[in-house]
């Protein structure tokens, strides 16, 4: 077997490193060196090359030679039991990081397998078609277009969910105890990293929602800010909603920018060793600092790099964090490339809050707890058939609780003459056929009013405001 040489090394602070559909995951090269693979005659590895040279001497058909090579480079990481472990093929590596690199065509979820089945890893991008039709993280797709996906292969169930902007895609949910389906046209996804405004009531509040932490979100950051400090803002809040994570480097530049020098940005070790540590410095944030009011929004889709950025705030600066727990991924990954151009992503080390917590599966518990309402976490309604008077199902108790929420009197499980007169008064409010059932259209127009009135309250936000001008 030919040794492969790693040519450098990058590091990644990501809640998914197995594979994307969107591309809403990017890498850092933070060293360079190279790592030379052992040679498999002198160590443990000696079974590999034994069985690999057995059955290209007798087994009973030809065998491509890099076909065994791939499967065992993908049986290592497989057999370690990481989701954020994995190794990718040239091909696949190739297209990953051609989604990284620009916008592109897809659905904007990403995806790992966990227990054989598919299951979105992350908050979908924000806009984008996934988030549009109600994905969220840890969704599990039991069939894409009618095809069961236990089983199958991560690249074959992301290529199939990949398509062309404008193509529809149907997938298979399993939410805990709920199954629905949903269609979802595909579109382009733009990498956007942050979106900034002042407060429509408080003109002196900035509110910056960061996306994900993306090659220049640092110096986003820092152009918003200056410009929100030219338009009167005096205050700021710092949206972490549903972000996923992403370059290393970035978050502890921008964390820098909230601390004061000297202070503990996040810590790494090893077992229960704490290795190094990040400190906020000149060297890091340019002198650019950040000393007005700030609350950090987050909730439990925050993930990884999000979670350093509010664990670091809060600990270190004091600075009030508004919302939910996090999602709780403690763990650093490094992404590494042969010469071949496959790659290796693997978990390397943990990281640690400035007081030495680790997060994993457990999360940064907010200072000030705020919660969205309980129809804003419920599935979307299925659009495999249409509901009508005398259905009775958790799509119909869904549909009772939508309207409810947009204060047609409905409520219970059933799909009864009061739920029928609420659809028709919608439909006629909202120009669509006053049917009194709901088909695939009146459905979406639902949740796009649902959503519209979840921006607009928005008790998590308003929260964080409160804090503000308390």
């Amino acid at each position: 077997m030919k040794n492969k040489k790693i040519s450098f090394t990058k590091y990644v602070i990501s809640l998914v490193v197995v594979a994307l559909i969107t591309g809403g995951l990017v890498y850092w090269i933070t060293t360079s060196g190279t790592f030379q693979a052992y040679s498999l005659s002198g160590n443990d590895l000696y079974k590999v090359q034994a069985l690999y040279n057995n059955i290209q001497e007798n087994y009973y058909e030809d065998v491509d030679d890099n076909e065994l090579v791939e499967g065992a480079l993908e049986g290592m990481t497989d057999a370690l039991d990481d989701p954020y472990t994995s190794y990718l093929g040239e091909q696949d590596a190739e297209e990953l990081n051609n989604s990284l690199s620009s916008d592109f065509e897809g659905i904007g979820a990403t995806l790992t397998i966990i227990d054989d089945l598919p299951e979105v890893s992350e908050a979908p991008v924000k806009d984008s078609p996934a988030e549009k039709a109600g994905l969220q993280a840890e969704d599990k797709i039991l069939k894409v277009d009618g095809k069961e996906t236990e089983g199958e292969d991560l690249d074959t169930v992301v290529q199939t969910i990949r398509g062309e902007k404008g193509s529809t895609v149907t997938l298979e949910v399993e939410r805990e105890e709920d199954h629905f389906e949903v269609e979802i046209k595909r579109d382009t996804i733009p990498l956007e990293s942050l979106d900034y405004n002042l407060d429509e009531d408080h003109q002196d509040i900035g509110n910056i929602e960061i996306a994900s932490f993306n090659e220049n979100t640092a110096q986003e950051l820092r152009d918003a800010i200056k410009n929100l400090r030219n338009e009167g803002a005096e205050s700021f809040v710092i949206d972490m909603r549903q972000n996923p994570g992403g370059y290393l480097d970035q978050v502890e530049e921008m964390t820098s920018m909230f601390l004061e020098d000297g202070q503990t940005i996040v810590q790494f070790g090893r077992d229960d060793e704490i290795t190094n540590e990040s400190e906020a410095s000149e060297r890091l944030d340019g002198g650019f600092k950040v000393k007005e009011p700030t609350v950090v929004l987050v909730d439990q889709q925050s993930a990884s790099a999000s979670e350093i950025f509010a664990a670091a705030l809060k600990e270190s600066a004091n600075i009030p964090i508004v919302g939910t727990n996090t999602f709780g991924k403690g763990t650093v990954q490094s992404v590494s490339d042969f010469s071949d151009n496959s790659e290796v992503r693997m978990t390397i080390q943990k990281w640690l809050t400035p007081n030495g917590e680790w997060i994993n599966e457990e999360g940064v518990d907010p200072t000030i707890e705020a919660e969205l309402p309980d129809y804003a976490y419920l599935p979307p309604l299925s659009t495999e058939e249409e509901l009508k008077k005398g259905d009775e199902s958790d799509d119909t108790e869904n549909l009772n609780a939508f309207l409810q929420a947009l204060d047609y009197p409905t409520e219970g499980e059933e799909f009864n003459e009061e739920t029928e007169q609420a659809v028709q008064d919608f439909q006629e409010k909202n120009d669509l056929e006053p049917t009194g059932s709901v088909n695939q259209e009146t459905s979406s127009v639902i949740e796009q009013e649902v959503v519209q009135k979840i921006q607009e309250s928005d008790p998590m936000y308003n929260k964080a405001i409160e804090e503000l001008t308390k």
